[in-house]
């Protein structure tokens, strides 16, 4: 099914939001896209572009359908440190873009959503909530609240919106720079992985745009691995 929908990206300038609109262009050009980042560079012409703060601006501010047929939350951070080193203003700052944002977007267009036929919504989460490592305590901590608000309100939204999580492992994105920035760096962390690579952008919108469309129909509340099998398999 190729539907026209009315789709919100919010951030899609670089990394995983860039290679989602590439990708729903290529696959469904029909769609109308609406992107909300604090930057047009690397927007395409043909979206709809509006420069947006997810920590100082307000969603009903933009000049947004009435409709919204979905809506993928982008924005994240990864703040790797020791908890010695981490102060409590680390856990706000991460929790205030990774979690709270989202909530208050939400808030924002819960009618638009609800007045679409089967709107779905797209998260971010990471493997660190379900992985115990090292340093992740403030990230895993944010996105731990997302992955739980994204369940509690899918089965609240069910069957009018879809609510589902994207759970990746490290994916080589400019966010991702400081890990990956030589070789000998993404060597040792492409060994990590049971696949024995990184995730690539487009490893990821690829399930991003399958959980937009209507081919994940009977889909929701579900958060889904895409991590080069590190959260499930041990093949060392």
């Amino acid at each position: 099914m190729n539907n026209a929908k009315n789709i919100l990206l919010i951030g899609g300038s670089t990394g995983i939001g860039a290679e989602i609109i590439t990708n729903l262009q290529e696959k469904h050009p029909n769609y109308k896209l609406y992107v909300a980042c604090r930057t047009s560079e690397g927007i395409p012409a043909n979206v709809t572009y509006f420069k947006f703060d997810v920590l100082t601006d307000t969603i009903q501010e933009l000049d947004l359908p009435n409709e919204l047929d979905g809506l993928v939350y982008c924005p994240g951070s990864i703040n790797l440190k020791p908890f010695s080193m981490l102060k409590q203003e680390h856990f706000e700052t991460d929790m205030q873009l990774n979690f709270l944002s989202i909530v208050k977007i939400l808030k924002g267009i819960e009618s638009k959503l609800k007045a679409a036929e089967n709107a779905s919504v797209v998260l971010f989460s990471t493997v660190a909530v379900k992985v115990g490592m090292p340093f992740h305590s403030s990230i895993a901590a944010a996105k731990g609240a997302l992955e739980a608000f994204g369940k509690s309100l899918a089965a609240e939204w069910a069957p009018k919106i879809r609510v589902n999580s994207i759970a990746p492992s490290l994916t080589d994105t400019p966010l991702a720079k400081r890990l990956l920035g030589n070789a000998k760096k993404k060597e040792k962390m492409d060994e990590r992985h049971p696949l024995k690579r990184v995730g690539t952008p487009s490893d990821i919108a690829n399930v991003a745009v399958f959980l937009l469309s209507e081919e994940s129909s009977w889909m929701t509340g579900q958060v889904i691995g895409i991590d080069g099998g590190i959260s499930t398999l041990n093949t060392n």
